[in-house]
C-alpha cells in the first residue's frame, strides 16, 4: 500500500480495491469508456479547478452527487473504475464522518466509466432543499464544502 508522503494516509490502487463496486454522481452525460478527469471546475464552493475526482461505494452518497452537481439536465450515477490511486476524501471523514462510514474516496487520476445506474432512488425535494440550504449557509460563512 502506498502512503501520501505529507499526511501519511494509505492510498491503495484500484487493483487493491477488489471487486469493490464504485460510484461517480453528476449531471454529465457520459458514455461507456468515457475518463471523468480532475482539471475541471468543481461543483461547490467557489467552482475552483478540481485537483481530485470524487467517488464513493454508496449509491446514497453518488445520488447527493447526482442531485447537487450543477449544469442541466438529469442527475446520473455512474459506475466508475478508478484508473490509480485513491484515498478517503478528506471532506467527510476527517470532519464529519470519522471512519469513513459514507464510503467516500477522492483521486488525482482518472475515472473509468464502466457502466450507468438507471434505476436509483434520489432524495426527497426536502431533503435537497435542506441540503442545498446548508451548503449556501456554509458559503456565507466562508466555509468551503470541498478542500485539496
Amino acid at each position: 500500500m502506498k502512503t501520501n508522503g505529507s499526511k501519511d494516509k494509505p492510498l491503495e490502487s484500484a487493483r487493491d480495491q477488489g471487486s469493490q463496486r464504485f460510484y461517480h454522481g453528476t449531471k454529465a452525460n457520459l458514455k461507456l469508456g468515457d475518463l471523468i478527469e480532475p482539471g475541471f471546475n468543481s461543483n461547490y464552493g467557489k467552482r475552483r479547478k478540481a485537483s481530485y475526482v470524487y467517488l464513493t461505494a454508496t449509491l446514497d452518497a453518488a445520488a447527493w452527487g447526482a442531485e447537487l452537481a450543477l449544469g442541466e439536465g438529469p442527475g446520473r450515477i455512474y459506475i466508475v473504475e478508478p484508473t490509480g490511486a485513491i484515498e478517503d476524501d478528506p471532506n467527510l471523514t476527517d470532519k464529519k464522518y470519522p471512519g469513513n462510514p459514507t464510503k467516500s474516496y477522492r483521486s488525482r487520476n482518472s475515472l473509468r466509466v464502466t457502466g450507468e445506474v438507471s434505476d436509483w432512488q434520489g432524495h426527497s425535494p426536502e431533503q435537497i432543499k435542506a441540503m442545498e440550504e446548508h451548503l449556501e449557509q456554509l458559503k456565507r460563512l466562508g466555509i468551503e464544502a470541498i478542500e485539496d
